[in-house]
């Protein structure tokens, strides 16, 4: 291959665009557009400029009248329509049905307090309960007289919080209140433990006769059930994050005394509150 001299290329300038505008027209490629003149191509098509008015921009008032009737400017008012009964919500729809799984260790419990369970649901909710046999799981519709449809969610969270553990006069505050939740875990989610240590850490959690378990739900204000190595919470938001991290402190090997007087700053912040 020959060798090419770099020093006798030429460098382009900006003047060579003008050289190539000049070298179209006279190729005849294209006209060259200039302002306020008349450019003609080779196959005889006349460009001419054309003159452009400026444009007029006018700003109307809107009346008292069409400012009151909405942002978009409706000659009319929105219309405003009364909220749906729970009747007309459900007109045309199936019945909703929630079906609740009893464990067998919770089946005899259910039996004994199956009145007290069934009272704020009937009498306050008008709900339909029942208890299915065949497939060992409770039953809940809604019914006519139903007032809010709402009514039939609450319902099965009172009954699943009972299937896990909690005491009827602990699990009807979900029926009360909006704000309370269920938080489970094991566990085994915080440590692996296997065992005899397993079985300390779950007494290390309940404490003597149940005495540190009592001592985490009073300071934050949440309930609290054990089932083997599952610990569910019942509680608000920010009530179940503070047993939450009490519980696993005890998981992790702290000592009792420690959560006990973290829990006294918890509970002493909490009354600051209310």
């Amino acid at each position: 291959m020959a060798a090419v001299d770099v020093a006798n290329i030429p460098v382009p300038d900006d003047d060579d665009d003008n050289l190539g505008d000049e070298a179209q027209s006279s190729s005849g490629y294209g006209p060259v557009r200039r302002k306020d003149e008349e450019m003609t191509n080779a196959e005889g098509i006349v460009f001419r400029p054309c003159e452009v008015e400026d444009a007029m921009i006018t700003v109307v008032e809107e009346e008292e009248g069409e400012a009151e009737a909405g942002d978009s400017g409706a000659p009319y008012s929105k219309p405003k329509f009364a909220a749906l009964t729970p009747k007309e919500q459900q007109a045309g729809k199936r019945t909703q049905l929630r079906r609740i799984a009893v464990p067998s260790h919770r089946l005899t419990p259910l039996k004994n307090a199956w009145l007290q369970i069934l009272q704020p649901l009937v009498d306050h909710m008008k709900l339909q309960v029942r208890m299915n046999t065949r497939r060992r799981c409770v039953e809940i519709r809604n019914s006519a007289e139903t007032s809010d449809v709402g009514f039939l969610q609450k319902a099965a969270d009172y009954i699943k919080a009972y299937m896990l553990g909690f005491d009827q006069t602990d699990a009807v505050a979900m029926l009360r209140l909006d704000d309370l939740f269920i938080e489970s875990f094991e566990v085994k989610d915080v440590k692996r433990l296997q065992g005899d240590h397993l079985s300390r850490c779950i007494g290390r959690i309940a404490g003597k006769d149940g005495k540190t378990k009592y001592a985490i739900e009073n300071a934050t204000r949440t309930r609290i059930s054990l089932c083997e190595d599952k610990i569910h919470i019942l509680g608000s938001f920010a009530n179940i994050k503070l047993a939450r991290d009490s519980l696993c402190s005890l998981i992790l090997g702290a000592a009792p005394g420690k959560v006990y007087t973290r829990l006294r700053t918890v509970s002493k912040r909490l009354q600051e509150r209310i």
